[in-house]
């Protein structure tokens, strides 16, 4: 589970202004720190096919906001897969 530190770690990265919480930039940051989160418990817990299966739903997810976000406004793209550290 997302901390509310974590959270708000993940708004602040890409925020547009100071009260941006529903941008995909922002989506996007939130999804990818409960990825990354997921991901650590699965390492640990093999067997958790009900985590694995909100791991994928939640990257499809993040695609689809990182495809919309790119055909709307492909700077603003560029700029928050850099700032995640994500591969494209």
């Amino acid at each position: 589970m997302i901390t509310a530190e974590n959270k708000a770690t993940a708004h602040s990265l890409t925020q547009t202004h100071k009260t941006d919480v529903g941008s995909p930039q922002v989506q996007a940051s939130v999804l990818t720190t409960r990825i990354k989160e997921v991901t650590a418990h699965l390492q640990t817990n093999k067997g958790d096919h009900m985590a694995r299966r909100g791991l994928i739903q939640m990257v499809a997810k993040r695609k689809k906001l990182l495809k919309y976000l790119e055909a709307k406004d492909f700077e603003a793209y560029k700029a928050t897969v850099a700032k995640l550290g994500l591969r494209k």
